[in-house]
């Protein structure tokens, strides 16, 4: 049995500077997970979603889609249900599923605001 992928989902830049933050989170969770994690992008950035779920279909019989974003605005809602739908009909035997954006995480609006706060 293969293993599961994990993409992380973000908007996309002109400023290549602005992936740094993640950049990191890619490779802080690879620490910490069995299987591959990439990066990928709306718009602006490579690889897109399509290629990212591509590369990552040979290697893993699942991969869950996780938005690297604050809250479910259009792009979480309506973009990326119709990228990984498309996906998912030229990928019939491979599991996609989309997380909740990272801002709806469990935790994750806690863990900033300790940060925020100087306490985190």
């Amino acid at each position: 049995m293969k293993r599961g992928g994990v993409i992380l989902f973000a908007h996309g830049s002109r400023d290549p500077g602005w992936a740094r933050p993640f950049e990191a989170l890619a490779s802080a969770l690879r620490k910490l997970v069995d299987g591959p994690v990439t990066l990928a992008y709306l718009e602006r950035m490579k690889p897109s979603l399509d290629e990212a779920i591509d590369a990552l279909a040979g290697q893993v019989s699942a991969i869950r889609v996780i938005p690297v974003f604050l809250g479910p605005g259009g792009h979480v809602k309506e973009d990326l249900p119709r990228l990984v739908q498309s996906a998912r009909a030229r990928h019939a035997s491979l599991s996609i599923e989309i997380e909740p954006a990272i801002g709806d995480q469990a935790g994750v609006i806690d863990a900033l605001a300790r940060v925020i706060a100087g306490k985190g």
